[in-house]
């Protein structure tokens, strides 16, 4: 059951239905709704582990993919494969297009994303949003870790909302209304994996170059694309109708429009 059968007032509906529903309540219908057409994208932050560790519970699993940039810190891959171990699940790999990091690489250099936010956007979309698009086609919906108090862009977002990034594909966000202490909780509640980088300062973990802990009382997303001043930091990955898309097709570039998962 793809969006164009889900009209908005369902969506609106479905919103506000599963508004206070447990995180393992909202995975149990959206695998049985969208069985079979259902992905989750999972960069293993720690929110990622949670929905992990979630998910290895259901006899029926959504399709798990990742997306490698080419510049994970090693911690992550290390994640990644504790994750194969430990949950034996089938992570499936994407990685951006080689032609076009090469073009890029060769054009501007290997780190052109610390000159300007247009390159350090550029450079997300060639290594991340492309490979997310590829991986999202012929789902008719996605499941993502985001929080309301991760970014200020983030705060109103709902727990079953349409993407028009995406082709008006169903996202699912389980964790929406969640805290950073719950997904700690959780994790020390039932021995799940994390990155590493975590005990290091990292909350929130991208690329290695584009990361840096953070000190005692900085905001969360601070270490990431570390260098910049402005107050959204952002890749492409996730878009909303304020970002003025409106219903764009899946596949139309998106370069310009920023966050990650």
């Amino acid at each position: 059951m793809s969006l164009p059968t889900l009209a908005r007032a369902t969506i609106d509906g479905l919103s506000e239905h599963f508004s206070q529903a447990p995180a393992e309540t909202i995975l149990e219908w959206a695998l049985d709704k969208f069985r079979g057409r259902i992905g989750y994208s999972c960069s293993f932050g720690a929110e990622g582990m949670v929905l992990i560790d979630m998910l290895s519970r259901n006899r029926q699993p959504p399709t798990i993919f990742t997306i490698d940039t080419g510049r994970l810190p090693q911690q992550t891959h290390d994640l990644i494969q504790a994750v194969r171990q430990r949950y034996g699940l089938t992570i499936h790999v994407y990685v951006p297009q080689a032609a076009a990091v090469q073009e890029l690489v060769s054009l501007r250099g290997p780190n052109s994303f610390y000159e300007s936010v247009a390159n350090r956007k550029e450079c997300c979309h060639i290594r991340k949003v492309e490979p997310l698009e590829r991986a999202l086609r012929g789902l008719d919906a996605w499941i993502t870790g985001l929080r309301r108090d991760q970014t200020p862009d983030r705060t109103r977002i709902r727990k079953i909302e349409r993407d028009p990034g995406h082709g008006n594909i169903v996202k699912v966000m389980p964790l929406a209304d969640w805290t950073w202490e719950d997904v700690w909780t959780y994790i020390r509640a039932n021995d799940v994996p994390y990155n590493k980088l975590h005990d290091s300062g990292y909350p929130s973990i991208g690329c290695a170059p584009c990361t840096s802990a953070v000190a005692a009382g900085e905001d969360s997303r601070s270490g990431r694309w570390w260098w910049e001043r402005e107050a959204s930091k952002e890749c492409g990955l996730h878009l909303t109708a304020e970002d003025g898309i409106g219903d764009r097709p899946r596949g139309e570039n998106t370069a310009l429009h920023e966050e990650d998962t």
